[in-house]
């Protein structure tokens, strides 16, 4: 278990993951085309009660252009957190949440996600970039 001193994680898991290429044509051409697939991350978080929060954090790979054949891919990974009693501010909430949190499931969210990635038959995908939470955090709020 995460100790911290403004919240702990009581659990995480995978919610709902999902893979889909229709058909082999798909298949040949997102081989090739998979590099320019992009990465799309949405968090979203809901009270439960007592201090207790559940986060949703999703992730997407997807191809961006209009193409007719494309695969898609989704992971959505949950967290409980319990805050500590002295986080009161909405704002140290939302750093919890969107920041905090994020940075200590990313390695097995990202874990997860690329073996999907891979089991579909894509084994050469890489996200090259890190999503540094800090600085979405600092561009959503400052």
């Amino acid at each position: 278990m995460i100790m911290n001193e403004n919240y702990k994680i009581l659990g995480k898991y995978i919610k709902d993951m999902s893979s889909e290429t229709p058909d082999i044509e798909t298949f040949m051409f997102v081989k090739d085309y998979i590099s320019k697939y992009q990465l799309k991350i949405d968090i979203n978080s809901k009270a439960v009660k007592n201090k207790l929060i559940e986060i949703n954090t999703t992730l997407k790979f997807e191809d961006k252009d209009e193409n007719v054949k494309k695969s898609f891919f989704e992971i959505v990974f949950a967290t409980i957190i319990k805050v500590a009693d002295e986080i009161k501010e909405k704002k140290d909430l939302e750093k919890i949440v969107l920041c905090d949190v994020q940075k200590d499931i990313y390695p097995d969210l990202e874990t997860s996600f690329l073996n999907l990635l891979h089991n579909s038959g894509y084994p050469g995908v890489k996200f090259e970039k890190k999503i540094d939470f800090e600085k979405l955090y600092n561009q959503k709020f400052n």
